[in-house]
């Protein structure tokens, strides 16, 4: 009953912010936050807040979540990279809209946590893997799309190689010392048409620390 007025409650919100895609909602739809959260915040699964989660790691809230995938306009058939595993929810909705999800986290426990959910839901074309997203993921050839939910101090040049032209790229910037912006990259041929979108609260992505949580 909780899951079904969460998510009601932030469709509405959602609508009122233009956001009306009906192949996103439905996967949202199917996919219950409720799984993905800490039971202590299970009442708050489709909350705006930012939900705290293991290894000192958070959960963006349930409407910066859709915002991102919304503007991220992924397609079926396509091939999506997510920086930043998580809870394990982003993956979780990328797959149900897409070909092939592979999503990396520099933390164990993370990745083990989220494989599971992906298992009890029955999400069998999300690979998960232990990584650092600071270059990407090399040697996995190109991508249609890259998400990541954690800053870049500058914008990464990984993105150039694994981005097929067309191909959209996502991702939190520091623009100064305490603002940081998502922005959206597009690649035309071996250019890039860069829109920021909004601020967001940052997370900064730690290059090869903490493996073995």
């Amino acid at each position: 009953m909780v899951e079904k007025e969460g998510f009601a409650a932030l469709v509405l919100r959602l609508r009122a912010e233009g956001i009306s895609d009906l192949d996103l909602l439905t996967a949202v739809e199917q996919t219950p936050r409720s799984a993905f959260v800490p039971p202590q915040f299970a009442d708050q699964a489709y909350s705006s807040r930012t939900i705290p989660i293991e290894c000192g790691a958070f959960m963006e809230g349930a409407d910066l979540a859709l915002r991102l995938l919304d503007r991220l306009n992924v397609k079926p058939g396509q091939r999506v990279l997510d920086i930043g595993t998580g809870s394990g929810f982003m993956a979780a909705v990328l797959g149900r809209l897409t070909e092939r999800v592979v999503s990396i986290d520099r933390y164990k426990t993370l990745v083990g946590d989220a494989q599971r959910r992906l298992e009890k839901l029955g999400i069998r074309n999300v690979v998960l893997r232990q990584a650092d997203g600071s270059n990407g993921l090399p040697g996995e050839g190109t991508f249609d799309r890259i998400l990541s939910t954690a800053a870049f101090p500058a914008m990464p040049r990984f993105y150039a190689e694994q981005l097929v032209s067309g191909g959209i790229f996502l991702a939190p910037l520091m623009v100064s010392e305490d603002t940081c912006m998502m922005v959206r990259l597009t690649k035309t041929g071996s250019r890039f048409e860069r829109e920021d979108l909004f601020q967001v609260p940052y997370l900064p992505l730690v290059p090869k620390v903490a493996s073995y949580l």
